[in-house]
């Protein structure tokens, strides 16, 4: 305007200020609506993540030490097993419902998870396979976050130093084995958790603790390995590499586990670098994951082995990671896409997996079932409805 003067009050300046008000109300009145049915979304998928959680004990409880039986109908699969690396996943999930409540109680029982491996571990932290002490370590760190317990902190520095004295070696170029038995072996489940963990550690050992430990070094190192050896130009994750010692790659075995982990590790890398072309390879990789594995509403049924039923649970966990980096940064159009699979996947999931009381999902998300399954896959159900749940209330 030319003249801070103000302009008599017309019929059309009266009209113009009446449309604008009216303007401004529906706007105002959009946004609310907008508002509402945001937190209404986001109170309604908490309250189902609430009964997610409370179904892992209503159908796999058992007594101590015990803790969770590892199928349900509880007697089938194969009791006796202890599936350290599966109640790694338990206590992440616990702490997913304590971060998103505040309720110590779930914080309660992630501490039980950890108790729970130590004593059925032979009071160690250690065993055979890298990829499975990774997974301790990494939900550790987080208990460590939720308590402030400096124990739980040096327990996963003790698990890093281990597996980088016991599995880091330069067969097949610098990279983590799978385990101690093949040390020549290496695949994404040992490098892509070994690349997340050691970056969160890098942020969390306070400087003067960390030593001569090259946490970046080694993450960086792991990372390219993985994009030389087993990423391919869509951004498609293979498993491993050299397993039967003939320098073959498994392609037989096309996981969203793996897929899931490189997701996770460019996301931590671009964090720690500032590198957003990182991002770009992630979003790569689960816009691929989504076009191979699923049907673009739900993953396929993975197998029946009992660790297939984790799979999804760590690719929704890591998706989860980068639509709040994307959201972080702006890029709503990708945000808004892979979060639509979310959507669509947890909303199929619900309908065939609540049965008005508890959940109880099948291998296969798109059917009900009343076969056995692990428990393995009622936390990867856990794990995306906690996804969910989160992005309603972002």
């Amino acid at each position: 305007m030319t003249s801070t003067t103000p302009a008599p009050a017309t019929a059309a300046s009266t009209t113009t200020t009446s449309t604008s008000t009216s303007t401004s109300t529906s706007t105002s009145t959009s946004t609310s609506t907008s508002t509402s049915t945001s937190t209404s979304a986001g109170a309604e998928w908490s309250h189902r993540a609430d009964v997610a959680q409370r179904s892992l004990d209503h159908y796999f409880g058992a007594e101590w030490p015990q803790f969770l039986e590892n199928s349900h109908p509880a007697g089938t699969g194969v009791p006796e097993t202890f599936n350290y690396w599966w109640l790694a996943h338990v206590i992440d999930a616990r702490l997913d419902a304590f971060e998103r409540t505040g309720d110590a109680a779930w914080r309660d029982q992630a501490e039980e998870g950890y108790r729970n491996i130590v004593e059925r571990n032979g009071g160690q932290l250690f065993n055979d396979y890298f990829d499975d002490m990774l997974w301790f370590a990494l939900a550790i760190v987080r208990l460590h976050g939720a308590t402030g317990r400096e124990s739980y902190l040096a327990d996963a520095v003790a698990i890093w130093d281990h597996v980088i004295a016991e599995g880091w070696n330069d067969a097949g170029g610098a990279s983590l084995a799978w385990r101690k038995q093949q040390l020549e072996y290496k695949n994404t489940p040992a490098n892509g958790p070994l690349v997340i963990l050691s970056l969160r550690l890098e942020r969390v050992v306070p400087e003067g603790e960390a030593g001569d430990r090259d946490f970046r070094g080694y993450a960086t190192t792991a990372f390219q390995w993985l994009e030389t050896h087993l990423v391919g130009d869509d951004g498609f994750v293979e498993d491993g590499i050299n397993r039967e010692g003939d320098g073959r790659v498994d392609t037989q075995w096309r996981f969203t586990y793996n897929q899931g982990l490189y997701i996770g590790a460019a996301v931590e890398l671009a964090q720690s670098t500032g590198d957003t072309a990182l991002l770009d390879r992630a979003v790569r990789t689960a816009r691929t994951a989504i076009a191979e594995l699923s049907d673009g509403v739900v993953f396929r049924d993975e197998g029946e082995g009992g660790d297939e039923g984790l799979f999804k649970g760590v690719f929704y966990r890591y998706l989860g990671c980068v639509t709040l980096v994307l959201a972080a940064a702006g890029r709503d159009a990708e945000r808004a896409e892979l979060e639509g699979f979310v959507r669509r996947g947890t909303d199929v999931l619900w309908a065939t997996a609540f049965d008005g009381e508890w959940l109880r999902p099948a291998n296969d998300w798109s059917v009900s079932s009343v076969e056995s399954i692990p428990y393995s896959t009622q936390l990867s159900a856990i794990m995306a409805i906690e996804q969910r749940a989160t992005l309603e209330t972002r």
